[in-house]
C-alpha cells in the first residue's frame, strides 16, 4: 500500500527554535516518516542538521552545549550588530561543507529579499549560505549577500512555510510554529523588540495559514526569551511533549490520505 509522504515546516523563533528538536525527537521515536523539511530562520537551521544526517539525540546534546559565544561576533552597527561569521564557520563544520542538494533529507531553507520583499526559497547551494541568510534577523545581524540579493531573516516573509513542503511534493504537512505572541514578555534590549515586533506583524498571516497544514503543533514556549540559551532542555521537552499530544492527531491523518487524496480528485 502506498504511503503518504510527509513533510515539516519549522517556524522561526530565535532560542525558541530548539522545540523543533523535541518535535522531531517525539516523530522519530513513535516511526513517523520526516520525508522533507522547509524552515525559517532557526527552523532552517535544526531542519538542516536534521537532514544532514545527524542522530537527534546527538542534535539534543550538541544543543545543550551550545552557547551564544558560538556566533557573538561583533561589528561596526552599520547593518547589524552581528557580523554572522562565526556562525557560518560552525554551520559549515558541523555540516562538513555540504550543499543543500546533498543532504540525506530533501529541504528548503527560506529567506526573504530586503530590496523586494520577496520570499526566497533556497533548495541548492551552500548550506551555510542559506542558512546564514535565513537567521539574518534584522537589526541584529548583518544581512547576508547572496549573488546580488541581499538577504535578511526569513520569518519576516514566512514565519512557518506550509505552502513550501506542500510544494515540495508532501502529501501530510506538520506545522510548527515557536513564535506566538507572549503579551507579558520581559521586553529589554533591542533583539527583544525586534523579536516581538517580527512576531506581532505575523500575527494575523501565521493564524490564516495555520489552516493549511494537516497538523499544527503549537509548542508554549511563548515565555522563553527568544534570545535566551539557558534553558535548551526545557526547550526541547516542551517541543517534544506538544508533538506527542498530537500523535493521534498526525495518525489519522496519515490513516485518511487516500480518501482525502480521492475526494480531493473528485
Amino acid at each position: 500500500m502506498e504511503k503518504p509522504t510527509v513533510g515539516l515546516a519549522l517556524g522561526s523563533g530565535g532560542a525558541r527554535g530548539f522545540a523543533h528538536l523535541g518535535v522531531i525527537k517525539a516523530l522519530a521515536d513513535h516511526s513517523i516518516p520526516i520525508d522533507m523539511i522547509a524552515g525559517s530562520s532557526m527552523g532552517a537551521l535544526v531542519g538542516c542538521f536534521y537532514a544532514f544526517g545527524h542522530d537527534v539525540d546527538k542534535l539534543i546534546k550538541l544543543s545543550k552545549a551550545f552557547h551564544r559565544k558560538h556566533y557573538l561576533d561583533f561589528t561596526i552597527p552599520k547593518m547589524g550588530f552581528i557580523s554572522g561569521k562565526r556562525l557560518k564557520n560552525f554551520i559549515r563544520l558541523f555540516m562538513q561543507g555540504k550543499r543543500l542538494e546533498q543532504l540525506r533529507i530533501p529541504v528548503a531553507v527560506i529567506a526573504t529579499d530586503l530590496h523586494t520583499g520577496e520570499k526566497v526559497v533556497f533548495r541548492e547551494g551552500q548550506a551555510e549560505e542559506a542558512i546564514r541568510a535565513s537567521i539574518s534577523i534584522p537589526g541584529i545581524f548583518v544581512p547576508e549577500k547572496i549573488k546580488g540579493r541581499l538577504l535578511i531573516d526569513g520569518g519576516v516573509s514566512d514565519r512557518v512555510p506550509i505552502a513550501t513542503v506542500r510544494e515540495m511534493g508532501a502529501n501530510i504537512v506538520i506545522g510548527v510554529d515557536v513564535s506566538r505572541i507572549n503579551t507579558r514578555a520581559d521586553i529589554q534590549t533591542i533583539y527583544d523588540v525586534i523579536m516581538q515586533s517580527i512576531d506581532i506583524l505575523q500575527m494575523e498571516i501565521i493564524a490564516a495559514r495555520e489552516m493549511e497544514a494537516d497538523v499544527m503543533i503549537l509548542p508554549p514556549v511563548e515565555h522563553v526569551n527568544a534570545r535566551s540559551f539557558r534553558n535548551i532542555e526545557e526547550i526541547i521537552q516542551i517541543g517534544e511533549e506538544a508533538a506527542l499530544l498530537k500523535l493521534p492527531e498526525i495518525n489519522e491523518a496519515m490513516k485518511r490520505w487516500p480518501h482525502t487524496m480521492d475526494d480531493s480528485r473528485s
